[in-house]
């Protein structure tokens, strides 16, 4: 039986050069899309991959081209399989 119980993952993506494009422009307006075509295109994914409403996307990350989100162990095997992602890997803390 599959585990339904939800944790934290980080997903990353593949070289997108439209990313790399925009992460090369210093300008506020180029930051302010940058945000932006990260947050548009991970929902995307998600949305594609998963149920909706069976995920919770935290964060996008603007460093690197991933984010964080709440899913099951075995939602996070189909998103390992999906385009454009790089690597799926649970958040562990430190003790």
């Amino acid at each position: 039986m599959e585990s339904t119980k939800k944790e934290s993952y980080f997903v990353f993506m593949n070289y997108d050069p439209e990313y790399e494009r925009l992460r090369a422009d210093k300008a506020k307006k180029a930051t302010n899309e940058l945000d932006s075509y990260l947050s548009r295109k991970h929902d995307e994914l998600l949305a594609s991959a998963l149920e909706p409403g069976s995920y919770n996307k935290t964060l996008s990350l603007v460093i690197v081209d991933g984010f964080s989100v709440e899913i099951t162990d075995e939602q996070a095997k189909m998103l390992r399989s999906a385009k454009g992602v790089r690597l799926v890997e649970k958040n562990q803390e430190l003790s």
